[in-house]
């Protein structure tokens, strides 16, 4: 049995009775929640705010590099956006010739999908491909009618209800001629196929990575020692004459020790869930008058640092406390909620089962299984990126190349659904900081 099943048959789903795929249809208790809208306390580029450029615009601020396009159109995880999912819609196939070549770039295409996340088709050219959805290399060999594929690609809905595959056209993802183009494209795959020439460009016969090593090696994990070098704001001293130190006897060895197996955690002071990047937002400044906003480098490293002393202890958040349990069945109605452009859910990519995508390839991704835990080593070092990355900035990336607009990182729902994750992790030993790609 695993995590999830076992949560179920337990009781501690307040919705049990819902079927899991309709999740999220109900509106879950309010107990627990802020009385007031909560103030983002975190960098600018991760609060989400929308601005409109000089031509009239609108675009989302982000994180340096990323995307500004605004999403707002399409529902996100917000407690106060009750829209619901795109409705199922239908369209005739149009009357204009198909260019498989056309479809062809346009499955390739990164700022398109590319479909190749999920499908494998033949090519040198196509990897990394996914095995997320059916390998499509001798897809015309099935003789499917141009005007079913087409509808299967505009809203794949029509046909399988509880489909992971993106209502292409009703989003307006793809344009009705595009899915034409890809139609004519797909029509013409057929067998027999050449060999392979490259285990590793199929999903199916690719090599699992195996990992980094032993991430707390601070010669090959550098958030080991940008984690350490926070010892220094440990001991500062800030505007209000205090420093972490003066109040946490013993140092963080000692004072901190199995704190960070309680979080996220409902924190009364506040009336919210909280992580500890939460928490060190408020705490810090009322406490020292050192501001320590989330996202920031302060914040993390000082994150780091605390949850270090905990590493080897078992997670142990609270799902017993009325607040928690509420708190809880929020959280898990976010992860099956489906929502942006894509209209995905956490649930999509991170369970298993039929079009699910845990333990499979998205492109290149292996993509984690949450009854295996996802939390209990965040934050954790980017070797993509080069920089340490916490749950939320994880949690604003996953949905952005899915087309929903990000919420502050700091935002209770955020937080909701990382206690609902971190309930996977109970009883698993933290190791923080990971590493991943």
């Amino acid at each position: 049995m695993t995590r999830l099943e076992a949560l179920l048959s337990a009781g501690l789903f307040l919705g049990v009775g819902l079927a899991l795929g309709c999740a999220g249809t109900e509106r879950p208790s309010t107990a627990g929640l802020p009385p007031t809208p909560w103030a983002s306390r975190a960098l600018p580029e991760a609060q989400g705010e929308i601005k409109t450029s000089p031509d009239g615009r609108k675009m989302q601020v982000r994180y340096r590099g990323w995307t500004t396009e605004d999403f707002g159109q399409f529902r996100t995880y917000a407690y106060d956006d009750p829209r619901p999912a795109p409705a199922v819609s239908r369209l005739s196939m149009p009357q204009v010739k198909g260019d498989p070549r056309e479809g062809r770039k346009l499955f390739l295409s990164r700022a398109k999908g590319p479909c190749t996340g999920c499908h494998l088709i033949p090519g040198d050219d196509v990897w990394p491909a996914g095995n997320v959805g059916p390998d499509l290399s001798t897809f015309g060999d099935r003789n499917l009618p141009d005007d079913y594929v087409f509808t299967q690609v505009y809203d794949s809905r029509n046909f399988f209800p509880h489909t992971t595959m993106p209502p292409w056209g009703t989003t307006g993802a793809l344009k009705p001629e595009e899915i034409v183009h890809i139609v004519a494209y797909l029509q013409t795959l057929k067998g027999p196929l050449s060999p392979e020439k490259d285990p590793n460009r199929n999903p199916d016969t690719r090599a699992k990575p195996v990992g980094f090593g032993d991430n707390l090696d601070p010669t090959n994990n550098p958030g080991i020692v940008l984690a350490e070098g926070a010892m220094s704001l440990w001991n500062k001293r800030g505007p209000a004459g205090k420093a972490c130190g003066d109040c946490h006897a013993g140092g963080p060895a000692k004072a901190m020790k199995g704190v960070a197996t309680r979080y996220p955690n409902y924190v009364k002071a506040f009336q919210r869930v909280m992580s500890i990047e939460d928490f060190l937002t408020v705490h810090a400044p009322g406490t020292t008058g050192l501001p320590m906003l989330a996202e920031s480098d302060e914040n993390l490293s000082t994150t780091m640092l605390i949850k270090m002393q905990s590493n080897g202890m078992p997670v142990q958040v609270d799902l017993v406390s009325p607040e928690a349990r509420a708190a809880f069945e929020r959280g898990r109605a976010s992860f099956w909620k489906r929502v942006g452009q894509r209209d995905h859910a956490c649930a999509d990519c991170h369970t298993k089962g039929a079009g699910r995508g845990a333990d499979k390839f998205l492109g290149g991704r292996l993509l984690a299984d949450v009854d295996a835990g996802l939390t209990k080593h965040f934050p954790l070092w980017r070797t993509s990126v080069g920089a340490v990355w916490d749950m939320r900035k994880r949690m604003q990336w996953c949905m952005t190349p899915l087309g929903m607009n990000m919420l502050p990182a700091d935002a209770v729902e955020y937080a909701e659904l990382e206690l609902f994750l971190t309930s996977f992790d109970n009883g698993k030993p933290m190791s923080v900081p990971g590493i991943r790609h």
